[in-house]
């Protein structure tokens, strides 16, 4: 390797250039047709918003739909005032839970509310009950019928169950009047015809909907514990913000300090797990059965069977020593560039401290992102929402038409209705055969490739930014006064001005690969009923292989920006130069990595758990100074869990930005 970089294996080094300042303020546009492409998709992805706003309509995700095709509950209709959905046979629905996406061969009208009571259709025709009842049959529903034939005909539902609204659906409650619905295997109800009926399945699902009637009640206690401690909440984030900012200004101070500790604590660690391996094998000495090998003992579930031999202790202990003396060798040949990782660190502490406001354009892209977001999925909501409604002909019996669409007005009176009586026409799903719903499957994949091209777009334009900014400070002879005024700003116009097409080139090429995972992802899910082994390794290994190249190209982008924010080359020449410069420098890259790596994972867990901790006491009122300061709370564990996750974004932010300004000075420092 050593004697290939010499040999300009991976090309030839930069010359040293004494006129060379920074980034270079003359420059080109470069990789324009990118950027014609990337607009060109722009008016592309807004045509099929618009498309799919024209057609779309979320109230079809919003609100439940009758056999009609009618929605419940929405203002302006007629089913204004009813806006809960009620089955007629839920049993022919299997699960429950089935019905938030799929419809049921069974009638279905919108109710004011659920049935609170035990009542079959016999029984309440002739009690004082019926008027209640009726509630429950088809809007217009008239008692001029015989029972046989109301039944027949869908008028009324055979029985009524008590139930509970569950996303505007009615669903059984597993305790129904008299013990109807006990929970056991063949609990069994009467219908109108007195014949009997199998509702396991019925009951299954409804301890499920009662499973989620309980997380709902937990949400709604979670919101109320939101509502009395956001205040505080804010606090701790802003607690956590200072800290972030606290540390990386240490870091200029106690980077060395810090890294000579660690790697100390870490050989002090491995020396006393040799220790702790070598009593523990010396104990064992004599002990019944501690001299079984591990292959004579085979396969154990439970593991600490193990740790009473002998032979486990020895491995550990051979591990661990091997381990220790990998680190001795590589600390030994290695402490020139640790030194210089550690020299970098603290220049980037340096940087950040002369360019403040690069720590705030996080939210900048943070925005930007939620923008992305935002739209792609409005876009995907519309589109899966703009299918027609289809109407499809349901019978019990073995009619031949069963399952072909029909029209609801014209059905009474057509040839379908003669030659299946006891056939219906209702509504199934919501579906088409146009050209536009063939091209929906399309559509929703475009939408998803242009969400990751415009999101890696924006994290490529964060990049190149923040790179720009702290090159110009790098280059920068007498600090601060060769500094450009606004070193963030101008690198932003540089970007967008020369630069848009070869940030689209790279967020292209990385959207690409993203979008071919997704559709493994897809692939995998609906391979995994299959029993073809062979097509489950090939899923695997090409899921493996994509996740390798994604991490590989996010790694080549990240650099190539920072050489086009210097030198305002092209895409593929800034790539192709920065992956020289780093395969002719691999080893410092591997220590400045690692070591880096350390620093922000040692820094997130710092504040985190330090904030974390604060949080915790003060919200379990264990701070007598500020006891009776903290709000009463349902679950405590709410407001400290938002803040530990919200101070972990918070550092990863800070410290996203320190990492690019390492990443930039390294490849300053490389050329």
């Amino acid at each position: 390797m050593e004697d290939e970089r010499k040999n300009g294996a991976y090309g030839t080094p930069q010359k040293y250039d004494p006129t060379f300042k920074g980034p270079i303020y003359n420059r080109g546009c470069t990789d324009v047709i990118c950027c014609v492409f990337l607009l060109l998709a722009i008016v592309g992805y807004v045509a099929v918003g618009i498309i799919a706003w024209t057609h779309g309509d979320p109230r079809k995700v919003i609100y439940p739909t009758d056999s009609r095709g009618e929605f419940c509950g929405q203002k302006g209709t007629k089913n204004e005032n009813k806006p809960y959905l009620f089955y007629f046979n839920i049993v022919k629905c299997a699960s429950p839970l089935v019905l938030l996406e799929f419809q049921c061969p069974t009638p279905q009208i919108c109710v004011e509310k659920c049935p609170d009571r035990y009542l079959t259709y016999l029984n309440a025709r002739s009690s004082r009950d019926f008027e209640y009842y009726k509630q429950f049959c088809v809007p217009g529903f008239k008692d001029n019928k015989g029972v046989a034939e109301v039944l027949r005909d869908g008028d009324c539902p055979a029985v009524l169950i008590p139930s509970k609204p569950l996303a505007r659906r009615c669903f059984p409650a597993i305790h129904a009047h008299k013990g109807v619905l006990m929970v056991g295997n063949e609990t069994t109800y009467e219908d109108g015809h007195g014949s009997r009926k199998n509702i396991t399945d019925l009951v299954e699902g409804a301890k499920k909907a009662n499973g989620v009637l309980e997380a709902r009640q937990l949400a709604m206690r979670i919101f109320e514990d939101y509502t009395v401690s956001w205040y505080w909440i804010i606090i701790g984030l802003v607690i956590a913000m200072a800290m972030s900012l606290l540390f990386i200004i240490l870091l200029r101070f106690l980077a060395g300090i810090m890294v000579w500790v660690m790697i100390i604590m870490v050989i002090l660690v491995l020396g006393y797990g040799i220790f702790h391996c070598y009593m523990e094998y010396s104990r064992l000495r004599g002990e019944a059965g501690s001299d079984v090998s591990l292959v004579d003992l085979g396969f154990q579930t439970d593991f600490r069977v193990y740790l009473h031999l002998r032979q486990t202790w020895l491995a550990f202990m051979i591990i661990l020593s091997i381990l220790e003396v990998i680190i001795i060798l590589l600390l030994i040949f290695l402490r020139k560039r640790i030194l210089i990782a550690i020299a970098l660190i603290k220049e980037a502490s340096r940087a950040v401290g002369y360019v403040m406001c690069s720590l705030l354009y996080p939210l900048v892209t943070f925005f930007l992102l939620c923008l992305c977001i935002a739209y792609w999925a409005s876009t995907a909501v519309f589109l899966s929402t703009s299918n027609e409604a289809v109407y499809k002909i349901f019978d019990d019996s073995s009619c031949s038409l069963t399952a072909k669409t029909c029209n609801p007005e014209t059905f009474p009176s057509s040839n379908e209705s003669r030659l299946c009586p006891n056939a219906r026409c209702q509504f199934a799903f919501y579906g088409g055969e146009s050209g536009y719903h063939r091209a929906l499957l399309g559509l929703q994949i475009f939408n998803a490739f242009m969400f990751f091209w415009l999101a890696n777009f924006v994290l490529a334009l964060g990049q190149v930014t923040l790179a720009g900014a702290f090159a110009s400070y790098y280059w920068a002879l007498r600090k601060p006064d060769d500094l450009p005024a606004f070193p963030l700003f101008s690198a932003f116009g540089r970007a967008l001005r020369y630069h848009t097409g070869s940030l689209a080139f790279g967020a292209l090429i990385l959207a690409i690969v993203q979008i071919i995972r997704v559709i493994l992802e897809y692939l995998d899910q609906r391979l995994k009923a299959a029993e073809n082994k062979f097509a489950k390794c090939l899923m695997t290994c090409l899921k493996c292989c994509f996740w390798c190249l994604e991490k590989f190209i996010k790694f080549l982008n990240r650099n190539a920006y920072i050489m086009i924010a210097i030198y305002g080359t092209n895409f593929c020449t800034s790539a192709r130069n920065a992956f020289f410069l780093l395969m002719r420098n691999i080893i410092r890259v591997a220590v400045l990595d690692k070591v880096t790596d350390f620093l922000f994972l040692l820094g997130k867990l710092l504040i985190v758990g330090s904030v974390g901790i604060l949080a915790f006491f003060f919200f379990t009122h264990r701070i007598r100074i500020v006891q009776d300061t903290a709000p009463p709370l349902n679950y405590y564990w709410v407001p400290i869990l938002t803040v530990i996750v919200g101070s972990y974004l918070i550092a990863h932010g800070f410290f996203s930005v320190y990492g690019m300004c390492v990443d930039t000075l390294f490849l300053c420092f490389c050329e």
